[in-house]
């Protein structure tokens, strides 16, 4: 595992967005979901609340491993942006959980209404495509040639 932190631009494009898509899969069934999320950049890690019923929290408990998405929805080619990542998602506890759900709450305060679980993607991987950059540019972490 890398120790080297993200581009400052991810960590930008990150900050300016509030919901991503989680993608699961168990037993060869894959599910996207979307999930509300805050990010704590010291700790690289993405936490969000889900139910312990919903389909993406039952393959979780078999299959942690998840891909996810963040995306800026716009028409203009020279502003696409969208992140890649990939990552593991593990259910907090302790001094972790409480880290995480204040960080949550703060962002989402209307949260605290409803009683669900807290979740933490840590990413093991990101690739952000970003036009304004130059056409189909893209960063890595942690860094990889271009494909």
């Amino acid at each position: 595992m890398t120790t080297t932190p993200p581009d400052k631009k991810i960590i930008e494009f990150i900050k300016k967005h509030h919901v991503l898509t989680l993608a699961t899969a168990e037993e060869n069934q894959p599910w996207c979901s979307n999930c509300f999320y805050a990010y704590l950049e010291k700790e690289n890690l993405f936490c969000f609340t889900s139910d312990e019923h919903t389909r993406h929290v039952q393959h979780l408990k078999n299959n942690n491993k998840v891909a996810a998405s963040i995306v800026l929805e716009t028409k203009i080619i020279g502003k696409i942006q969208g992140l890649q990542l990939t990552g593991i998602v593990t259910e907090p506890e302790g001094e972790l959980l409480k880290s995480v759900r204040n960080r949550f709450l703060k962002r989402f305060p209307y949260a605290i209404l409803k009683d669900t679980t807290m979740w933490c993607l840590s990413p093991d991987f990101f690739k952000l495509t970003d036009n304004r950059l130059g056409f189909g540019k893209k960063l890595y972490w942690p860094y990889k040639p271009e494909e």
